[in-house]
């Protein structure tokens, strides 16, 4: 099927790993019977998985408020890119964040320690880790940074796009130029194979594939097909070397200064929610995979020995990235080990 006809069959299909809820300003603690208007706002376009979990979190928080919170959703990256709206959330000037736990990474560094290399095998794994022993540890290392936890959700295990060059073993990836996420953790995982990380924002990614800036990429194949970073690929290794969820925070200084009602309304998100989202996504990935395979892409599947050579040399880097985040990313690391 032609790469044209594919990206118009998929064309309901994006993102969900950067995401952004944004909330409206106001002047002091909101009063016990002040409406806040809340806007929701993330670079995923419509028709995703990640909509319909935002327009389920809008459901509840209208709901559970009783219509004193407004909830209004603006999709498409139309306020902001993730990097600077983290900033600006730990500032206050922005009151939430959704998006990748990397993101969050360049100022709260223990959660750098979730997307490290061959942490999990499985998804399974991951959701037992960071719903358990990780969540109250996540928790806290937020609050000391000015952010409180909302839910998780998802962007999934991220594989690895090349234009040329197939990677069957660590050395394929050897003096590659790879688009990284502006992210510590990402730029660490690709040295440790011997690539050369680019650090480019997502805007810019397509272009970099298209005028030869970077030689590929990795990410998940439904954000792939989101940002059509797939058209500028030709092989695609399932490595999935990283997980990554998605995680929703507030402003602490804002919330604060909600009443006490409110502020439950936005910690209290049913578990259900988390779950939908996450199962969303995950019923995608296998049709995704083979519209990429069927778009013209050699799709490969890493055997057990194959897997288990790219894991010896990434598996250091858990351990690189919880001492760099000091005892509490050590003690992070531990949490999520022990699933």
């Amino acid at each position: 099927m032609p790469r044209k006809r594919i990206l118009l069959s998929l064309t309901m299909v994006s993102s969900v790993l950067c995401s952004l809820v944004l909330l409206v300003p106001h002047d002091g603690p909101a009063s016990a019977q002040e409406q806040v208007r809340m806007r929701v706002a993330t670079v995923a376009p419509e028709g995703t998985p990640w909509e319909k979990q935002l327009r389920q979190l809008k459901r509840h928080i209208e709901e559970q408020s009783g219509g004193r919170m407004r909830v209004q959703m603006f999709m498409g990256g139309s306020l902001g890119g993730e990097k600077a709206l983290v900033r600006r959330t730990a500032q206050g000037s922005i009151q939430a964040f959704a998006g990748s736990t990397a993101a969050l990474g360049t100022l709260v560094r223990e959660l750098n320690v979730i997307e490290t290399p061959y942490l999990f095998d499985t998804a399974a794994q991951a959701d037992t880790a960071l719903d358990g022993p990780a969540r109250p540890i996540v928790t806290a290392a937020l609050s000391r940074r000015g952010f409180v936890f909302g839910l998780w959700a998802e962007n999934g295990f991220r594989s690895w796009f090349t234009k040329e060059r197939p990677i069957r073993q660590p050395g394929d990836l050897q003096g590659l130029r790879m688009r990284s996420q502006e992210s510590e953790v990402h730029l660490a995982t690709y040295r440790a194979f011997g690539a050369s990380p680019q650090a480019i924002d997502v805007t810019n990614v397509l272009t970099s594939l298209q005028t030869g800036v970077v030689d590929g990429f990795d990410n998940t194949p439904l954000f792939a097909f989101a940002t059509s970073w797939y058209q500028a690929a030709e092989h695609l290794n399932l490595s999935q070397h990283s997980y990554q969820p998605g995680i929703v925070v507030y402003s602490k200084s804002w919330f604060d200064d909600l009443p006490e009602d409110l502020q439950g309304v936005l910690t209290s998100v049913p578990n259900e929610i988390t779950i939908n989202g996450r199962q969303g996504v995950r019923r995608m990935d296998p049709i995704l995979v083979k519209n990429l395979a069927r778009a013209g892409i050699e799709v490969h599947r890493p055997t057990s020995a194959e897997r288990a050579a790219f894991a010896k040399l990434g598996r250091p880097v858990q351990e690189q990235i919880a001492r760099r985040a000091g005892a509490q990313g050590r003690a992070l690391l531990q949490a999520l080990r022990a699933r």
